[in-house]
Formats: C-alpha cells, sequence, structure tokens
C-alpha cells in the first residue's frame, strides 16, 4: 500500500505534502478559527462594527462598494463570511454590477470558474425574480494552495477507489484502462477538494430594487449533519 500511495505521489507530480487544511480566504484572511478571532482581523484590516437590534456586522468598503459584512460560524468555528452590498440599484444596474463581478472574478487568476454565469440584455431579471423564482448566482473556487493540500490524503483516496477494484500487483503495473480509471478517480477526488473553497454571489430583491450577496465559505467547517 506504501509503494502505491508513493508512486502515485510521483505520477501526480506531488511536490509538498502537508496536514493544513487549505481553506477560503477572504482578502488574505482564512475563513475559519473563531468569530471574535475573525472580527479582531477585519477590524485591522478597516472595517467598522456596527450592530441592528441583535444583528452584529462590520461596515467598509470592499471591492469599491459600501458593504456590511457579517460571520457565519458552525460549532464556534467561522465557516462563511457573508458581503452585503450597502446600497440598492435598479434593473439596469443590478445587471451592469452583476456581470462585471462575473467578469472580474473570471479574470483574476485566484480563481476557478466553470459556468459563464452573465446575465443577457434581453433579460427580465424582476420578472425572472418574482414570477418564474429565477435565481441568479455566480460560482467560483479559489485556486488550490499545493503548500497546504493534503496531498497523502488525496493520494491515499485515489489508491483505496483503486483497490476496490484492482489488486496491488495490478496498479504496480498498470494497463491503459487502470489508467484511465485512476485518472478520473483522480480528477472527481480533486474537485471534491477544490470545492471546499467555494465563493459565490447573487442577487438578492428588496421593495422593488436590487443588492449583491457573496459568500465566502469554509465548507469544511459547514454543517454536513454530524449534529443530527
Amino acid at each position: 500500500m506504501k509503494k502505491i500511495l508513493f508512486l502515485l505521489a510521483l505520477l501526480f507530480n506531488v511536490l509538498a505534502v502537508s496536514a493544513q487544511k487549505d481553506v477560503t480566504k477572504f482578502l488574505g484572511i482564512p475563513v475559519d478559527g473563531t468569530k471574535t478571532a475573525m472580527r479582531q482581523k477585519l477590524i485591522a484590516k478597516g472595517f467598522t462594527p456596527n450592530q441592528f437590534e441583535d444583528t452584529e456586522f462590520l461596515e467598509g468598503e470592499f471591492n469599491g462598494e459600501k458593504v456590511r459584512i457579517l460571520i457565519v460560524t458552525n460549532s464556534n468555528k467561522v465557516c462563511r463570511i457573508m458581503v452585503c452590498d450597502v446600497n440598492t440599484l435598479d434593473e439596469a444596474k443590478i445587471r451592469i454590477r452583476f456581470n462585471n463581478l462575473v467578469r472580474q472574478f473570471q479574470k483574476n487568476e485566484k480563481y476557478l470558474c466553470f459556468i459563464d454565469a452573465t446575465i443577457p440584455e434581453s433579460e427580465n431579471i424582476g420578472y425572472e425574480m418574482s414570477v418564474k423564482k429565477k435565481t441568479y448566482e455566480a460560482h467560483f473556487y479559489q485556486e488550490p494552495d499545493m503548500q497546504k493540500m493534503d496531498t497523502l490524503g488525496i493520494g491515499k483516496s485515489i489508491a483505496e477507489e483503486l483497490l476496490k477494484k484492482y489488486t496491488e500487483e495490478q496498479l504496480a503495473n498498470p494497463t491503459e484502462e487502470i489508467l484511465k480509471e485512476r485518472d478520473y478517480i483522480a480528477s472527481k477526488i480533486s474537485m471534491e477538494w477544490i470545492e471546499k473553497k467555494f465563493v459565490w454571489f447573487r442577487i438578492e430583491r428588496f421593495y422593488g430594487q436590487y443588492y449583491i450577496a457573496m459568500y465566502y465559505d469554509n465548507e469544511y467547517n459547514r454543517a454536513n449533519g454530524e449534529d443530527l
């Protein structure tokens, strides 16, 4: 088994192995740890604490817009940073804002994009949202940090999947069929790791006006039914 893991590591040109989790970052800050620590780090970035009734948030400027930031936790660990526009826009302007954001993420080398979510000029956003209950979302994933990814864990997962079907001797001298299956499994498992660094945004509606809500998620800390 150890030999297989070593061969897989060489095969995929793994340069580093680390036990650290490769988590989503917001303004360079890992979306992780306690709410108090995250709050202090955001204050150090220039955001100001505020509160409305029982809801605490921070205010400031992000990507050229006035925003409010909410810190979401699960089991006392930060799992999401929510960034909401302060100012609302009409339909024409929210289309421009949404599409501009999509293009900014697409051009940013720190992000992976698989679907173009830009909204066509001909689409009636208000009608689609109110009548057809359509949601306008754009999904992205932060590039993996190879220095922090649990590459040994990935290699082990690949080997375990292959061993369900093949023997160690077969994997030591793989056929073309085994290599194709290995590549498929590796791609699937790699995507599962990439999807842990999820960043997305959507259009929200408020009394006929619109604004953008953006989410930086650490899927490692999100609830997965473990408390059920």
